[in-house]
């Protein structure tokens, strides 16, 4: 499939979000003409104001898509035994903002725990896949499609520092626990269910789709993401994406030593990411592919001992009660992830872990201020 050229449209799926207003800001600086998806007219009024602020240019529009989430409470409908006409019967969500369209980033999929049942993560999950799929199908103009899908895709339970993860793995441990155990479930595995489910649905469509789709696609798998600025609109403290979210609770003194040893796998930052979604539409190789894009293993610690060896001190005096953790202490063990095929097609490599945290934390202790001052 050739590739998506500077100049085309791309519809942006769920623009508003932390990963996503970067894929916006790079697009455009890439000379690549946006339409974004956004829940209400108040964040795509966000969006242009960001854009004016950060003096990023380009042609842009935002419209109203509001039902991608809504959900049927029947998540046994996507699982992967399921018939194609079960799992793809979805509504058309993305239909009329694809008209037109040269390509679809499609970003929007819920990332959080603050539910009681997996139907609340796996519906709109594959149901928001599902509906772009379609959009693009129905869509003759459309080229090539890049989904967000997670590492959560493609990790398994294995013994610590025994494994190598690579784009050929896939998650079914959580699928056959959310199967298994249902609404008792971790919340952290229903979460995983959903992403998994999502980009299976995803495969799935183009495979038995016909005609086949004119389309090809593209997936990427990202850990944790991490890294600043934070161009997404966040008003109060508690409306920060999950896993910025994790690292300011220890900025804030709400986590401590202990916490801070929990290993998370892996992460990335989120220019990172979101600079591979736009190679994937620039580069045609890409097409037909999977992409994990992470960096080296590692637990809170080593972000926390990056924060208090390099931030100057008037950024460390932001957040008076941030902990340090067990300083210097050694990172668990853990399982690695194979990012040669990223490094490879793309010529992809990752930025620092200071230029990470530091970029993160100063773009927390600016919304610092904001908070401060509307309360």
């Amino acid at each position: 499939m050739p590739a998506i050229q500077p100049g085309s449209l791309v519809l942006l799926t769920g623009a508003s979000g932390y990963l996503a207003t970067h894929i916006l800001v790079q697009l455009l600086q890439r000379g690549f003409r946006v339409r974004g998806t956004v829940r209400s007219a108040d964040k795509g009024q966000y969006l242009e104001r960001m854009l004016e602020r950060e003096g990023v240019k380009g042609d842009v529009e935002f419209v109203v898509v509001d039902n991608v989430e809504k959900a049927r409470h029947r998540y046994e409908a996507f699982c992967v035994h399921q018939t194609d006409s079960q799992r793809y019967n979805q509504p058309d969500a993305f239909s009329e903002a694809t008209k037109g369209c040269d390509a679809i980033v499609h970003t929007a999929s819920p990332f959080h725990f603050n539910v009681s049942t997996p139907s609340e993560l796996i519906d709109p999950a594959v149901r928001g896949t599902l509906s772009a799929l379609k959009a693009a199908d129905a869509e003759k103009s459309v080229q090539r499609v890049v989904v967000t899908a997670s590492f959560a895709c493609v990790v398994e339970p294995h013994e610590p520092g025994t494994y190598t993860f690579t784009e050929k793995d896939w998650n079914e441990y959580s699928i056959k626990q959310v199967e298994e155990k249902g609404d008792a479930c971790d919340k952290s595995q229903m979460y995983r269910a959903s992403k998994t489910l999502a980009e299976r649905a995803a495969w799935g469509f183009l495979s038995s789709t016909q005609p086949a789709p004119a389309f090809d696609l593209v997936t990427i798998q990202p850990p944790l993401i991490f890294g600043g600025p934070l161009y997404h609109d966040v008003p109060t403290a508690d409306k920060l994406n999950t896993s910025v979210n994790n690292f300011y609770q220890f900025l804030a003194g709400n986590k401590g030593a202990d916490d801070a040893q929990v290993g998370f796998g892996s992460f990335v930052d989120v220019r990172d990411v979101a600079l591979v979604h736009v190679e994937s539409l620039l580069r045609e190789e890409a097409g037909g592919e999977r992409f994990l894009v992470a960096t080296d293993d590692s637990s809170y610690q080593p972000l926390l001992d990056t924060f208090f060896a390099h931030a100057p001190p008037a950024l460390q005096a932001a957040f008076p009660n941030a902990q340090r953790g067990n300083a210097g202490q050694a990172k668990p063990k853990a399982n690695r992830i194979d990012t040669s095929k990223v490094r490879g097609v793309f010529g992809w490599t990752p930025r620092s872990m200071e230029d990470t945290v530091l970029s993160m934390a100063q773009s927390l202790a600016d919304y610092q201020e904001k908070w401060a001052a509307a309360a």
